[in-house]
């Protein structure tokens, strides 16, 4: 799978796609991650990716031209153009599973007090908000897609039954809650957090009953 990121801050990504799982799901060629600069579309010499709205308003928006050359350029056979608006669909682990079937996702991440609405009407194939309020930019909102969506992949998380045994057969993913040592813990005198004895019995039909009984699917 290949995710192509537009932004004007492509080095909020440094950090991300060189650590932890995102790393090791590259180095293992489970996935593709290319941040692009916007800029890099502008044919002026000030590389401008912004200006002032129609109809008046404070803030800049930014504009179509750049954001269209890079699909253009960037977009394969088969892939989806994401772009982050608070007016968008709300993110779900359902559009995770839809989006990790794709080859591809170009993530959008818009800047300033918008982005002109000709890409979401003509460019953009999902719409997709994280919730019911605004960020400085699309940056995070991508980051949290990548995160969902990869992590979905066969072999980019745990062992090959991870998956296997966090979706159910009717879809969604399972999360239910997890302890490790010690058995025992005390924060304070007098004080003891005990793990459910369950979970130490050695019984995995009762393991299972219980993570199924305590545990929550997220669709």
């Amino acid at each position: 799978m290949r995710f192509d990121i537009l932004t004007i801050f492509p080095q909020l990504f440094s950090s991300f796609a060189e650590e932890s799982l995102v790393k090791c799901a590259r180095e293992k060629n489970k996935l593709s991650l290319e941040v692009h600069d916007l800029r890099s579309w502008t044919t002026d010499a000030h590389k401008t990716v912004d200006d002032k709205p129609f109809g008046g308003g404070l803030g800049m928006v930014m504009k179509v031209e750049p954001i269209h050359g890079a699909i253009k350029d960037l977009k394969r056979k088969g892939g989806k153009v994401v772009l982050f608006s608070p007016r968008g669909k709300r993110f779900t682990q359902s559009m995770a599973q839809e989006f990790s079937r794709q080859s591809q996702l170009i993530l959008v991440c818009g800047r300033y007090e918008g982005v002109d609405e000709r890409v979401a009407k003509h460019l953009a194939d999902y719409i997709v908000s994280l919730g019911p309020f605004v960020l400085m930019g699309g940056e995070i909102p991508a980051m949290a897609i990548i995160e969902a969506t990869s992590r979905l992949i066969p072999g980019v998380v745990g062992k090959a039954d991870f998956l296997k045994e966090h979706i159910p057969a009717t879809g969604g993913f399972i999360e239910y809650p997890q302890y490790t040592r010690p058995e025992e813990y005390s924060p304070e005198s007098g004080t003891v957090w005990k793990i459910p004895k369950v979970l130490i019995s050695g019984d995995h039909k009762k393991i299972g009953e219980w993570r199924k009984k305590k545990g929550k699917t997220l669709r």
